[in-house]
C-alpha cells in the first residue's frame, strides 16, 4: 500500500500504478467520498458509453434477451 503526502493546499499524488490500473490521466475528474472514517476517490469516466465499451464482452446479449423476451410475450 502505498504511503504520500498531502502538500499545503491538500494535494496528493496517486501513485502511477493505481492511476494506470483506473485509467487516470491529466484531467479525469474524481467522487470523493467520505465514508466510516476513509476517503474515497472515484473517478469518473470523460466519455462512459466508449470507455465502458468491451467490458462485458463475452456475456449475454441484453438486446437479444430483450427481443426473446417480447417474441415470447407476443406468442402468449
Amino acid at each position: 500500500m502505498p504511503v504520500v503526502k498531502t502538500t499545503t493546499k491538500g494535494q496528493v499524488v496517486i501513485p502511477v500504478e493505481v492511476r494506470e490500473k483506473y485509467n487516470i490521466s491529466k484531467g479525469t475528474k474524481v467522487v470523493i467520498t467520505d465514508r466510516d472514517g476513509e476517503i474515497i476517490l472515484k473517478p469518473l469516466f470523460k466519455e462512459s458509453v466508449k470507455e465502458a465499451r468491451g467490458r462485458f464482452k463475452g456475456g449475454v446479449s441484453a438486446l437479444k434477451t430483450l427481443i426473446e423476451d417480447r417474441k415470447k410475450e407476443a406468442k402468449e
